[in-house]
């Protein structure tokens, strides 16, 4: 096995037992580019979970770190497991996308949505029509 399968096998930890929820996310992080793999695997800051709520108000809430360095936690809703393969894999591509931007800009587009949206397709990830 190597390093770089090993270290996308850590991210996923939180994922054990959430097919096919983890195997879209794993389908997602092997398809970044290496810079992009390495950048969530060295930064202890990055995190990426299933959404789980034990009550319905509950909220999670990822704080900055003493040194003022913000959370890059992606946190998924288990129903991408359930939609469109395309439309999983693309919101799962995007909130990566913000999370590697740093909820910034990217190239010509300001807006982070847009960014987003625009670094996800050039990672093969494009915007479905619709969502099932």
């Amino acid at each position: 096995m190597s390093d770089e399968h090993v270290a996308l096998e850590s991210l996923l930890v939180a994922f054990e037992g959430t097919d096919p929820l983890r195997t879209r996310v794993h389908r997602v992080l092997s398809a970044l580019p290496c810079e992009v793999q390495s950048d969530f695997v060295d930064d202890p800051r990055f995190c990426i979970l299933p959404l789980t709520r034990k009550s319905s108000g509950e909220t999670l809430l990822a704080l900055p770190a003493p040194d003022g360095s913000v959370s890059r936690c992606v946190v998924l809703k288990k129903r991408l497991a359930s939609c469109s393969l395309a439309f999983g894999l693309y919101v799962i591509a995007h909130e990566l996308a913000h999370a590697y931007l740093r909820n910034g800009p990217w190239q010509q587009y300001a807006d982070p949505e847009e960014a987003a949206d625009a670094l996800a397709a050039s990672w093969g990830f494009d915007k479905p029509a619709s969502w099932f």
